[in-house]
């Protein structure tokens, strides 16, 4: 059977109330009792009931996190640094997939979790503006990433634009002219793409380039594989260029490889630069240059505002940037 509060209690020889004292994070119970029930709760196995806390308090001490796919490193590390920055503040994170379709995040914003989660958190992959305002407004929610955030709701996001010309920039300080761009949609370019390739663009223009759409190179999917094949086909058909901006670290990785393979040199040849500075891109060979969202005051800010939403706000949608920076590394190394 379930352990409940009260065996807690009587395990512990205290009452019912200072168990739900300990249990709440309430303040002030002093260090001495809030260990002996804390043991208490270890030993036991107690774990509390979500709907009897929702009843107790108004809230379930849980938030929702929903993105495309956990195998993607970004949104790995994001769940991550989420994850941690909820407990910090008392709650726990439930993951969702929506598999970046539009039918799984209708899903996930219409009905998941209902009743169980007080705020969610989202980065929409397709769903656009109009129809997540309209869908859910039981329980507060923040929208992550690029796409539009509709002017209800909050957001919280890196400027693609300007991070894509920091990463062409630093390519072109290199001496580098003939620069290519991989890993976006070979169909249904995402709005992350968009932004990443103008700021790409930008950079160019800027540099007196004209930009030669043949030096944009799609990928089938989001996986280091496709990147591969993508880069690989387009060196096989002919095309060469000097420098590389990739839309993720998973092309930049993939076109390693296919350099590798058909003997070019990283950074001789191919000057090149990733983006989201996941943990692998220290470790390739050579180690990868990449543009470095702040993960942290992503996911910091992101739940400030989910939290002053459960605490009562209701003004006008929030739209706000956190930093970025460009980790450099081995295939673009600083340039002096």
């Amino acid at each position: 059977m379930a352990v409940r509060l009260q065996d807690v209690a009587d395990y512990a020889g205290v009452s019912m109330k200072t168990v739900s004292n300990v249990v709440r994070d309430y303040p002030h119970v002093s260090p001495k009792m809030r260990e002996r029930v804390q043991r208490a709760i270890d030993e036991l196995g107690y774990r509390p009931n979500i709907m009897g806390r929702r009843l107790a308090t108004g809230r379930t001490g849980l938030l929702a996190l929903a993105f495309a796919d956990v195998r993607i490193p970004y949104f790995a590390e994001l769940a991550q640094v989420v994850a941690n920055e909820a407990e910090r503040r008392g709650y726990r994170v439930l993951l969702e997939q929506t598999e970046g379709t539009l039918e799984g995040e209708r899903a996930v914003v219409s009905a998941s979790e209902s009743g169980l989660v007080d705020g969610m958190v989202i980065q929409p992959s397709v769903m656009n503006s109009t129809e997540l305002a309209q869908s859910r407004t039981d329980i507060p929610i923040v929208v992550l990433g690029e796409n539009a955030a509709p002017l209800t709701l909050d957001s919280v996001m890196v400027d693609n634009v300007e991070a894509a010309r920091v990463a062409t920039r630093h390519v072109l300080a290199h001496g580098r002219r003939r620069i290519a761009f991989a890993g976006h949609e070979e169909t249904g370019t995402t709005r992350t793409s968009t932004l990443r390739i103008a700021g790409y663009q930008q950079a160019l223009e800027e540099a007196g380039i004209i930009p030669d759409p043949h030096l944009l190179i799609p990928s089938l999917a989001v996986t280091a594989a496709n990147g591969a094949r993508a880069v690989g086909a387009a060196l096989d058909a002919g095309l060469r260029f000097d420098g590389l901006v990739c839309r993720d670290d998973l092309a930049a990785i993939g076109a390693l490889r296919a350099l590798e393979e058909r003997g070019f040199r990283v950074p001789d040849d191919v000057v090149i630069t990733g983006w989201d500075n996941t943990p692998m891109t220290e470790v390739t060979y050579p180690s990868l240059t990449s543009i470095a969202p702040d993960m942290r005051a992503l996911a910091s800010r992101a739940l400030d505002m989910l939290f002053e939403r459960i605490d009562g706000y209701d003004g006008m949608g929030r739209h706000e940037l956190v930093p970025f920076s460009l980790v450099t590394r081995e295939s673009a190394p600083a340039v002096e």
